[in-house]
C-alpha cells in the first residue's frame, strides 16, 4: 500500500462510497473507529455521487477505499476488518 510520510507519520486516505444508506453510515462510523483505535493520521471522506462511485469501478455500496485501492464492495466490515485492511 502506498501511504504518504507526513513529518514521519503515515498519512492514510480513506473514502466510503455509498448514498446514505444504514450500512454506509455504519461503515463510516466503523472506519472513524478504527482510525482512532490505530491512533494514525487518517482522512475519512464521505462519496456519494454516483458518478465518482462508479469511476472507482464499484457496483455495490457500501464500499471501502484505502489510499485510491476498493477493499470491500457490498458490505459494512468491522472495525477489526477496517484496522486489518489498513495496516
Amino acid at each position: 500500500m502506498d501511504y504518504k510520510i507526513t513529518e514521519g507519520m503515515i498519512y492514510v486516505t480513506i473514502k466510503v462510497l455509498g448514498k446514505g444508506c444504514s450500512n454506509c453510515k455504519r461503515l463510516e462510523q466503523n472506519a472513524k473507529q478504527a482510525v482512532k483505535e490505530l491512533g494514525i493520521d487518517a482522512s475519512v471522506e464521505k462519496v456519494s455521487e454516483m458518478k465518482d462511485i462508479i469511476s472507482y469501478g464499484v457496483m455495490r455500496t457500501p464500499a471501502l477505499v484505502i489510499d485510491e485501492n476498493v477493499k470491500i464492495m457490498g458490505r459494512a466490515a468491522s472495525v477489526e476488518d477496517i484496522k486489518k485492511l489498513i495496516k
